[in-house]
């Protein structure tokens, strides 16, 4: 596991704070192609993720990459992560990651 460059748990609301810096974060795919998956993250934000997604690509789909702004990722890592997810329970993830606990996650 590569821990050189740590890749911040973000929600939609939460992209905006880590602009140029490397994020992970779920979405439930809505529209896909070659080049990039569209889908709803965690907290509801429509989000775009560019680069190469799997095919076949799941429902929820979990990005690592760079996030670009407040609504696209440049995706380095594609995980199918099934046809059913929990995204209320990843979202609270996500809070407790950029909060209190923040120090346990990065």
């Amino acid at each position: 596991m590569d821990i050189s460059s740590p890749a911040a748990f973000v929600n939609g609301g939460l992209l905006r704070m880590h602009l140029g810096r490397r994020v992970r974060t779920v979405l439930q795919v809505t529209q896909s192609d070659i080049a990039s998956a569209m889908g709803k993250s965690p907290d509801g934000y429509q989000l775009v993720a560019k680069g190469s997604p799997p095919v076949p690509l799941s429902s929820y789909v979990e990005v690592v990459g760079v996030a670009e702004n407040e609504n696209t990722i440049q995706a380095e890592l594609w995980t199918n992560f099934g046809d059913t997810f929990d995204a209320s329970s990843y979202d609270q993830l996500c809070q407790l990651a950029n909060g209190e606990f923040k120090h346990l996650f990065l």
